[in-house]
C-alpha cells in the first residue's frame, strides 16, 4: 500500500471508556508502568482485529487525553509496539498498524507452501535455476556424500499472496535432483514430492536460525532495500531412517515472516539434580 493510500485511511477511534474496554484501563496505582499498560491495551486491540492492518492509529494527543498521561508515556508505549513490528510511522502523516507477519510452526516438519496453504495463504514459487554442481565441503558433509559426488542445486523465490517472501537454495543428491528437474516446482513443495511421489518418508530436520543483511542480489529478488534485515535458516532434513536427503539455505524477509515454537518446561521430578 502506498503512502498516499495510507494517508487516506480513516484514523482509528480510541475508546477509553470502561464500558467499551472492560478491565483494559490504565491504573496509576498499579506496579506496572503506565506506558506498559498502554502498550498492552493497544497490542490487544491490534491482535484481536479491532485495529486493522494499514489503518491509522489515534494521534498522540488523542491517546494522552484518553489515558490521561503525558506525551512521553504515550511515546514509550508506541516505541515498544514499533520495536515489536506491530506499528510503523510515516513522518508527517502518523502511526499505522503493520501488516501481520506470516509465521511457520517450528514444532512441525513441513515445507513452506504446505504450511502456508493450510493457513489460507496463496503461495507459489519462481524457479530461478536447477542444475548439477560440485558440492562445497559443507554441502557434501551435510548430505554425507562420497568424494566426487555431484548434487543438484535448486534456487527458488517463494511468494506469499503474490509478494516475494523468501529465497530458497536447496541441495539434494544427484539422483533425487534428476527426478525433481521434471517436476512442477513452481506449484509443489519438494517435501510433498519426496513423500507422496517418491515414497521417501521424512523423519526430522536440524535447523540453525540466524540473521543477515540482504546484499543487492538478494534484495532484488525479495523486493527490499539492500541492507534490509533477513532471517537466515540452515536446514538439513533427514528421512525416517535417518539419512540426510535435503540441505537448504533459506532467506526470509525480516519484515514479513517469522518462526514460532512452543516450549514446555520439564517437570521438577524429571530435572537433573
Amino acid at each position: 500500500m502506498s503512502k498516499g493510500a495510507l494517508a487516506a485511511t480513516r484514523p482509528l477511534t480510541l475508546v477509553p471508556t470502561p464500558e467499551a474496554a472492560g478491565s483494559r484501563q490504565v491504573k496509576a496505582s498499579s506496579p506496572v508502568p503506565l506506558y506498559t499498560q498502554i502498550k498492552e491495551i493497544l497490542r490487544a486491540r491490534i491482535l484481536d482485529g479491532s485495529y486493522q492492518p494499514h489503518q491509522q492509529m489515534p494521534s498522540e494527543s488523542e491517546m494522552m487525553a484518553a489515558f490521561d498521561v503525558s506525551r512521553i508515556t504515550v511515546r514509550q508505549a508506541l516505541n515498544d509496539l514499533q520495536n515489536e513490528g506491530l506499528i510503523f510511522r510515516i513522518h508527517g502523516k502518523g502511526t499505522f498498524v503493520s501488516k501481520p507477519k506470516a509465521f511457520q510452526d517450528l514444532g512441525r516438519l513441513q515445507g513452506f507452501g504446505e504450511a502456508m496453504r493450510q493457513m489460507g495463504y496463496e503461495t507459489y514459487a519462481r524457479v530461478l535455476s536447477i542444475k548439477s554442481v560440485t558440492p562445497s565441503p559443507q554441502v557434501a558433509e551435510k548430505l554425507q556424500l562420497p568424494k566426487r559426488a555431484k548434487v543438484t542445486e535448486l534456487q527458488r523465490v517463494r511468494f506469499l499472496n503474490r509478494e516475494p517472501i523468501s529465497l530458497d537454495v536447496t541441495y539434494v543428491p544427484a539422483a533425487i535432483g534428476q527426478r525433481l528437474a521434471r517436476e512442477d516446482l513452481a506449484a509443489r513443495d519438494v517435501f510433498v514430492i519426496l513423500e507422496n511421489d517418491y515414497g521417501l518418508a521424512l523423519g526430522h530436520a536440524e535447523l540453525q536460525i540466524g540473521s543477515t543483511l540482504a546484499d543487492e542480489a538478494l534484495a532484488a529478488q525479495l523486493k527490499v532495500e539492500a541492507g534490509s534485515p533477513v532471517l537466515f535458516i540452515e536446514r538439513t532434513t533427514h528421512t525416517a531412517d535417518g539419512a540426510p536427503i535435503d540441505y537448504e539455505h533459506l532467506y526470509y524477509r525480516g519484515d514479513a515472516f517469522q518462526y514460532k515454537v512452543r516450549v514446555d518446561r520439564v517437570p521438577v521430578s524429571e530435572r537433573a539434580s
